[in-house]
């Protein structure tokens, strides 16, 4: 059970009359063009943008989800929530589930235990650049900033590319792209391609909630003459904090208050440049190739035409916003993890990016699986293969500290935690000194970091409830390079656990085995025979291919959390 520490949560905890909020979709292929350019894109029950979640602190959320799309396959990640012992609702294939085939379905049931902005996307194979993403909002009961806004506004930014994610990984993992380069975005779209005016009344305050849905790109924001004052990042609440500029990266949020004063009386245009530089505060060129002209809208009969200008990006460093309620670092430190990120060239010569010299590579069992089927040896990071398998035990207060050894900004997020950020030096500081943070003062929480151009973060969690949870680049392009780590807590508590029978029978449906170590060997999990240690030469992404002979069901022994 998550322990509650914010005053906030518990009494929201306390208050909440739980409910069940209940989706159903159909996911399928449908044509859209955000930026004009026609497209095929993943869209919901026949239609795009996708629609929003919605539920209040306590609730539970069922998403009923029916793949439709006829050839790949799926499935959710809801971005930010903790999954207290539902972790196999996480969402990410080939680590809590297996991807749901078409033609199959999948049911995702889970508790929403804190309030804040949120969103959902496909973790299946680069696939949620395609479209199949949207906004997750959990309301607060006891919101400690009730009574100092009138109305609630949703403002998502991304990037947008006009081929599919297939075509754009197949050419970046290519043993020609010796720089390493990521697919780059066609342009920048807000509100999936909608309406980018905010309706704006004197008198009133707005708060809005900012989401990323990047895949590279930040988002440098900027309202005209007016404030943001930042009240949440991620899903933490922080004390007030006015700027006039934020930086938003990849899977980031941000709610901001902005307020319509008594001298406001005409349409204010607000900027939001797409940052594809690879570090915006000290690169010698940068380039702004991409930018979007919203409106804080007054009158709907008035001039549409201004632009925002900003001469110089110089955003909020998020690293020094205190909580709304002060903590200090957790400790003492039980556990010490050191990741150095660089990227690198397979044994097949293909670029990869890799944390401590290893890519992540795809195991033929998700890894939640093994950790369920292997008995006492699931505390053994060589049942897992290579999937930068790190192991926790429940109580451990984990540290991590990255090292950023690229000329290029990083967001990094954790599933299944909002993290403490103890130190996040600015650029060229260059690596960890090894030493344990210095810091005493109150700390933020996130739960997706940028790590500064040859630099490094600090972060602290504490391992409250088992479950296996992913920490990877937000750059959806990175974690097909492999850049990712498997956080594997609690094992213990894991043992013979219950999966929902649709989850296994989607797994038998894709001839995928969901028992043994990482081979699917149930005999001995310590032998690494069939392991794979080096990522397929040929990447498929989400594409489907029918399993030809079905596998046999086996035998689960079975308990609840």
């Amino acid at each position: 059970m998550r322990l509650l520490t914010n005053p906030f949560l518990l009494l929201a905890a306390a208050c909440v009359k739980a409910g069940t909020v209940t989706y159903q979709w159909e996911v399928s292929w449908v044509n859209a063009a955000p930026d004009g350019f026609s497209r095929p894109v993943i869209g919901v029950n026949g239609a795009w943008p996708c629609p929003t979640i919605e539920a209040t602190v306590g609730d539970t959320v069922v998403v009923q989800l029916t793949n439709k799309l006829g050839n790949q396959t799926t499935g959710i990640h809801f971005h930010g929530i903790n999954q207290v012992n539902t972790d196999y609702m996480d969402g990410p294939s080939g680590v809590t589930q297996c991807p749901v085939p078409p033609g199959s379905s999948i049911t995702y049931s889970f508790t929403v235990d804190a309030p804040g902005t949120y969103w959902y996307h496909s973790h299946n194979m680069g696939q949620y650049p395609d479209g199949f993403r949207g906004p997750m909002i959990v309301h607060d009961p006891v919101d400690p900033y009730k009574g100092q806004y009138d109305e609630e506004v949703i403002l998502t930014v991304s990037d947008w590319y006009h081929s599919q994610s297939l075509d754009l990984v197949r050419k970046m993992l290519s043993p020609n792209n010796t720089q390493f380069q990521p697919p780059i975005p066609n342009g920048i779209i807000v509100n999936e391609g909608r309406s980018g005016r905010i309706n704006f009344v004197k008198g009133k305050t707005y708060r809005v909630r900012i989401i990323s849905f990047a895949a590279l790109g930040s988002a440098m924001i900027h309202f005209d003459s007016h404030t943001m004052r930042v009240i949440m990042n991620d899903a933490s609440y922080v004390q007030k904090t006015d700027t006039y500029q934020l930086r938003v990266s990849p899977a980031q949020r941000y709610d901001v208050l902005i307020s319509a004063i008594d001298r406001d009386r005409r349409n204010y245009p607000f900027l939001v440049s797409l940052d594809i530089n690879r570090d915006f505060a000290n690169d010698a060129t940068l380039r702004w190739p991409y930018n979007f002209t919203g409106y804080l809208a007054m009158d709907p009969a008035g001039d549409f035409t201004q632009k925002d200008v900003v001469t110089k990006w110089r955003p909020a460093d998020d690293s020094r916003f205190s909580p709304l309620v002060p903590e200090p670092p957790i400790g003492p430190v039980t556990k010490t993890v050191k990741l150095d990120f660089t990227f690198c060239i397979d044994a097949n010569g293909i670029p990869r990016a890799c944390f401590n010299g290893q890519p992540m590579v795809p195991q033929k069992v998700p890894t939640l699986y093994s950790v369920a089927t292997t008995g006492n040896d699931n505390t053994n990071p060589l049942v897992y293969g290579a999937v930068n398998p790190f192991i926790f035990k429940m109580g451990d207060i984990v540290e991590v500290a990255l090292n950023n050894i690229d000329a290029a900004i990083h967001p990094f997020h954790l599933h299944g935690h909002q993290f403490q950020v103890l130190d996040r030096p600015a650029s060229g500081a260059g690596r960890w000194s090894g030493r344990s943070t210095s810091s005493t003062g109150s700390v933020p929480r996130r739960d997706t970091v940028s790590v500064n151009a040859n630099s490094y973060v600090v972060i602290r969690f504490k391992v409250d409830w088992p479950g296996v949870y992913l920490f990877h680049c937000h750059i959806e392009w990175h974690v097909e390079m492999g850049l990712t780590a498997t956080f594997i807590e609690a094992p213990e508590q894991l043992r013979g656990i219950q999966f929902p029978q649709d989850h296994l029978d989607n797994c038998r449906k894709m001839n995928i085995p969901y028992q043994g170590n990482a081979a699917g060997n149930t005999q001995n999990p310590l032998d690494q025979s069939g392991m794979q240690t080096v990522p397929d030469t040929t990447y498929n992404g989400a594409m489907y291919t029918p399993a030809s002979t079905p596998r046999l069901r086996s035998r689960i022994v079975r308990k609840s959390l």
